[in-house]
């Protein structure tokens, strides 16, 4: 039966079950009883014979109102029957109307109502109120009898769950104390991935506060480089002694290899934007070398191979060198004993997702350690993923080398295999080497001479060097100590361009930048620093407005040169 039928049939069995069956099938008496049980309020229907009253007790009904001489011929069986087939909780109640001969003599007849069961006797004639008490009885007593089986039913409703459930008790307990275990499982695993990525924290902030400590540290070494760099180069600019030139050229290349150290520094404590240029292969894996032998110990044997088609990349030298040391040192902590570590590059099909991207080189670092299992290898590019012990790694290492290689527009690999050693390849742009007249312009001073320069820089000596070379240049300088002093001096006079450090105490050189083209819209500012974010800066005062420190004379007067032109040109 349809759900939206199933009320309208529980109302239409309610129905039933509370009727009247009226068998009195000779003269006006069943028009006479119904009309008595119609004033009470109570349904009936009458019935024609004791077969139709058989068909009518199936449907439902709540009692009978039969007339003595309806049953004393009639063929009884088919309602003993029935009757005989009852639930337990059924006693079917009939009221049997007597004439007065029945109800004097004992008989046949009196044996068939008897075997009726449930029975009320009223001898006619009887009064309307009898009849109408009578059959009110039989439908209480009926209502009773549906209580009892409503009652039955919900017994053997519980008796069936209890059995269902004592049937799938063992199963259920088995689920249960399965289920317990695998969450009990899953707790101690998050217990500890969460000791373990704690402990990660911990690690990540001590190396945080490092490389805080180590930013700060190359930016005040790279203003001890510009002025050291600075004051060789104008001793070859202005000596003629030769061997007072070799030891300045000495000391200016000690600068470069600090320049470079300090660049390292920046890289390793992640201030250090990228700058992507081309890069040669041959001389990264030089230097790489030259760094990794002495950290790797004479167990490790070292090689590289770069094929004849392979020449530039587009990255960031030190970063790359950084990211090349960190996997050869990973790679001897996967051979204790020794082993063999190779770098590789050439050109490859890149992988799919940057096929559509022009051409790669895959720069490929491979041990023959212990290897990875494809679970470890899986999660190796995640940040603070490690398998090594609480302070022997940050888990930032891998993590970096994959987001450098995002950075610079490429992406990396791993492949491993337990016991059969690991590959790290890294896919970088290929790029064509530049060509040999591109670098520096030559030193002069016909934008230069009587150029007037405000130079402003809180380190007396980095500003004393940085002026001399200005004036070297044939600049007009004007030196302030700080931000505010910068200001005060545009109050008295229009230089042609203001030169500022960029971190300073009380204002930086962006917000002095900022103060200074308010008053004078189109007034250059260069930003000369050893701070690392370069992005930052730039985002603050445009492109071409930051000259890093250290920086060459040729590389001061060029940047200057270009900022006049620019004005002159608007």
């Amino acid at each position: 039966m349809p759900a939206a039928d199933a009320p309208e049939a529980r109302m239409l069995l309610d129905a039933l079950e509370q009727r009247v069956l009226l068998l009195a099938p000779h003269g006006r008496d069943a028009d006479v009883i119904a009309g008595v049980l119609a004033r009470r309020g109570i349904a009936c229907a009458a019935v024609p014979s004791c077969a139709a009253l058989t068909a009518a007790l199936r449907e439902g009904a709540g009692a009978a109102i039969v007339t003595e001489e309806a049953l004393l011929r009639a063929d009884l069986g088919p309602l003993l029957a029935w009757l005989g087939g009852q639930a337990p909780w059924s006693d079917f109640p009939f009221v049997v109307l007597l004439g007065k001969r029945l109800a004097d003599v004992a008989g046949a007849g009196t044996d068939a109502l008897t075997a009726l069961g449930n029975l009320v006797l009223l001898e006619r004639p009887l009064s309307a109120q009898t009849l109408g008490s009578a059959a009110e009885s039989a439908l209480r007593a009926r209502r009773r009898q549906y209580q009892a089986r409503e009652v039955l039913a919900d017994r053997e409703t519980v008796s069936a769950q209890l059995a269902s459930l004592n049937a799938t008790l063992e199963g259920r307990v088995a689920e249960r104390t399965l289920a317990l275990a695998q969450a009990n499982d899953r707790l101690t695993l998050e217990t500890i991935e969460r000791e373990r990525a704690q402990q990660a924290m911990v690690q990540y902030q001590k190396m945080e506060s490092l490389g805080r400590l180590t930013g700060g540290v190359a930016h005040d070494f790279n203003n001890l480089l510009n002025v050291v760099q600075g004051t060789m180069e104008l001793i070859l600019m202005m000596s003629n002694d030769e061997a007072v030139r070799a030891r300045a050229r000495t000391a200016k290349a000690a600068c470069e290899r600090g320049a470079k150290l300090t660049a390292q520094l920046l890289a390793f404590a992640r201030n250090q934007a990228l700058d992507l240029t081309p890069l040669r292969v041959d001389a990264l894996f030089d230097a790489v070398l030259a760094m990794a032998r002495p950290l790797l110990g004479k167990s490790i044997a070292l090689q590289a191979c770069v094929a004849d088609d392979v020449d530039c990349v587009v990255a960031d030298a030190s970063q790359m060198e950084m990211a090349l040391l960190n996997l050869a040192i990973n790679a001897r902590d996967a051979m204790p004993d020794g082993g063999r570590i190779a770098f590789d590059a050439s050109r490859a099909a890149p992988p799919p997702e940057l096929r559509a991207q022009g051409e790669f080189v895959r720069i490929a670092v491979t041990d023959n350690g212990s290897g990875m299992s494809p679970e470890v290898a899986a999660r190796v590019f995640e940040p603070f993923f490690t398998t090594k012990g609480v302070g022997k790694g940050t888990g930032l290492g891998l993590s970096q080398v994959y987001g450098m290689a995002h950075q610079s527009g490429g992406t990396a690999q791993v492949t491993s295999q337990p016991g059969a050693g690991t590959t790290i390849a890294i896919w970088l742009p290929a790029a064509a080497r530049p060509s040999a007249d591109e670098g520096l312009p030559e030193l002069g001073s016909d934008v230069l001479a009587g150029a007037r320069v405000l130079l402003v820089e809180d380190d007396d000596f980095v500003r004393a060097g940085m002026a001399d070379a200005l004036v070297t240049l044939g600049c007009d300088v004007t030196q302030a100590a700080n931000g505010p002093a910068g200001l005060a001096a545009l109050e008295h006079a229009r230089p042609d361009i203001v030169l500022t450090d960029y971190l300073m105490p009380g204002m930086t050189g962006a917000e002095l930048a900022r103060a200074a083209r308010a008053r004078y819209p189109d007034l250059p500012v260069l930003v000369a620093t050893g701070y690392a974010d370069m992005a930052a800066i730039q985002a603050a005062l445009g492109e071409g407005t930051v000259l890093k420190k250290p920086f060459q004379l040729a590389e001061l007067a060029s940047v200057v040169r270009r900022s006049l032109r620019g004005t002159a040109g608007a």
